[in-house]
């Protein structure tokens, strides 16, 4: 949802302690704010001695200097969103809920984002267990979300006379619930410390039909010649896993890949920080923790190892002319599933077509699918002279001789297209003497034209979205006939060689090559954000264009 001010235009305040090594606290909050555009402001309640393997020593500021510091503040910045952490003790504590309060009845409190900040990564005690009962009666009530981890929401919940362990998601969605209960306002529980799968996600949304899951750099749904191309088993990957329950009773979980990694330090305050980002901007509060949970996620991803113990989180990842992130262990392929997941819509009607279902289930009519191939020879012929001009444009003789190689493919593979079309009762005269469907020649034009008026890129963006989309129909048939009492019917289905053949190991090998292909333009052209824009519609304009060749087939159009 779009935001209602601009990042440049929002201040925002954290109330939290210092740490010397940069990786905590203010510093992360500072750094955080700057990553996402914010104007930054400090208030210090305790400095630390502390690095990377743990914290020496804390010396808490004094309640009255903490409150003068944020009347400072608040009395001449115009403050969008105010982030709290560390807050050392229940005197520190009770004094920054005093002041807040007294914002609040002026209408001068903004969104509050509190994380209520008791154990430090490397186990060091950083709140005084008096100040929990502050926190229920004066902190969280002024605030819009709060964020604990699973060992905080215990302790929290155990304060609260209401204790239970959190071991599964069902666990951490009834403990935000109970936390939001006794807290009065919303609750994001992390599940950093609790390790769960794709099928575990998957059991909760199936029991609570009422969750939204939000899934955030997983291969999945209509992505398998992603998960094919890097190996991945993505429902038996780990994952990390929030839950989101909001005062209106709305729930949302937030899945993403587990990462192994020793960056990990400071990794509550900066997503903490990044929500308070978002709700300065006024974005609702379920999108600003799906952009904060991402940011945080490729910041622990992209970070490289600094010290001895548990390093920082890399905050700048994001400040690049493109938003596309670095290739990683949990995504190879972040350009391909860019594209994917900003079309997503309109690629799942391209893949899900009513066509591929009934081919799949061996219902689809005969007509329908002649008619299909009749019209899939002639796009070869466009989709081949595309390769040419592609040829035409690449500046290196490998280039040349893959896009070269590729309408030898197309060459080659033509007698198999007719001697399959001849299965169907369709003759090679009748081939060639068929009209080109008006969904047809739109299709082929529309390549033709990207090669003529456009760069090498766009045209491979162009090409692409026939290469892989087929790989991922074929996939996407394959898996559903793998499991039990599945609607795609390969025995004794007239169409399972088409389908084996754009699953199979052949075209599959053409689909690898075509997703490094597109990864390559990435690191080698350094886009704009207008290029990109364009790459993305021409992406975006041929998936479209496949979905009206299915559409075509179904119609019987000529």
């Amino acid at each position: 949802m779009a935001a209602t001010r601009l990042a440049k235009e929002c201040s925002v305040l954290t109330i939290a302690g210092s740490d010397c090594s940069g990786g905590a606290g203010i510093q992360a909050d500072l750094k955080t704010f700057a990553a996402h555009g914010c104007y930054g402001a400090s208030v210090l309640t305790a400095l630390t001695a502390q690095n990377t393997t743990g914290v020496n020593d804390v010396h808490p500021i004094p309640p009255s200097f903490v409150s003068d510091q944020i009347r400072c503040v608040l009395d001449d910045v115009e403050t969008h969103a105010i982030k709290t952490g560390m807050l050392c003790n229940a005197e520190i504590s009770a004094e920054v809920a005093k002041v807040l309060a007294e914002y609040k009845a002026k209408g001068r409190l903004p969104p509050l984002v509190c994380d209520p900040v008791c154990v430090s990564t490397s186990g060091h005690t950083l709140l005084e267990e008096d100040a929990l009962g502050v926190f229920f009666d004066q902190l969280f009530a002024l605030a819009t979300v709060i964020t604990p981890n699973k060992s905080e929401t215990e302790l929290l919940l155990k304060t609260s006379g209401s204790p239970m362990e959190i071991s599964t998601l069902e666990d951490m969605m009834q403990a935000a619930k109970k936390l939001s209960s006794f807290s009065s306002t919303s609750v994001l529980v992390k599940g950093g410390h609790l390790t769960s799968s794709l099928q575990d996600v998957e059991d909760l949304a199936a029991k609570n039909p009422e969750l939204k899951v939000i899934k955030q750099n997983i291969l999945d749904e209509n992505m398998e010649i992603l998960l094919v191309a890097s190996g991945s088993e993505m429902t038996s990957r780990e994952l990390v896993v929030d839950i989101l329950f909001e005062r209106d009773g709305g729930t949302t979980v937030f899945a993403r890949p587990r990462i192994h990694s020793t960056s990990t330090h400071g990794t509550g305050c900066t997503l903490a920080s990044a929500i308070a980002c978002g709700l300065a901007q006024g974005i609702p509060l379920k999108d600003v923790i799906a952009d904060a949970s991402l940011y945080t996620h490729l910041g622990i991803l992209t970070a490289q190892p600094i010290g001895k113990g548990h390093g920082p989180l890399n905050h700048l990842h994001s400040i690049n002319l493109v938003n596309i992130p670095q290739i990683t262990k949990t995504n190879p392929y972040p350009f391909t599933y860019f594209l994917i997941q900003s079309t997503r819509d309109a690629w799942k009607e391209y893949v899900e077509h009513d066509f591929v279902k009934q081919l799949g289930q061996g219902v689809l009519a005969k007509e329908r699918f002649v008619h299909f191939i009749k019209q899939d020879y002639h796009y070869l012929k466009y989709y081949a002279r595309a390769y040419g001009l592609l040829a035409a444009k690449s500046s290196s003789f490998n280039a040349i001789a893959s896009a070269t190689q590729t309408i030898i493919n197309v060459i080659n593979e033509i007698g198999t297209h007719k001697a399959f079309c001849e299965t169907f009762g369709v003759t090679a005269k009748e081939l060639e003497n068929t009209a080109e469907s008006p969904a047809t020649t739109a299709y082929g034009c529309y390549l033709i034209n990207v090669g003529l008026q456009g760069d090498e890129a766009k045209l491979i963006m162009a090409l692409m979205a026939c290469l892989l989309g087929y790989g991922e129909v074929g996939l996407w048939l394959k898996k559903e006939a793998s499991r039990p009492n599945s609607w795609v019917s390969l025995d004794g289905n007239p169409y399972k060689k088409w389908i084996e053949d754009y699953s199979g190991e052949h075209y599959q090998g053409a689909v690898r090559i075509g997703i490094e292909s597109v990864e390559k333009l990435i690191v080698a052209d350094h886009p704009s954000p207008a290029r990109l824009k364009e790459w993305q519609e021409v992406w975006l304009r041929c998936t479209q264009l496949e979905k009206g060749f299915w559409d075509m087939a179904m119609s019987l159009a000529k």
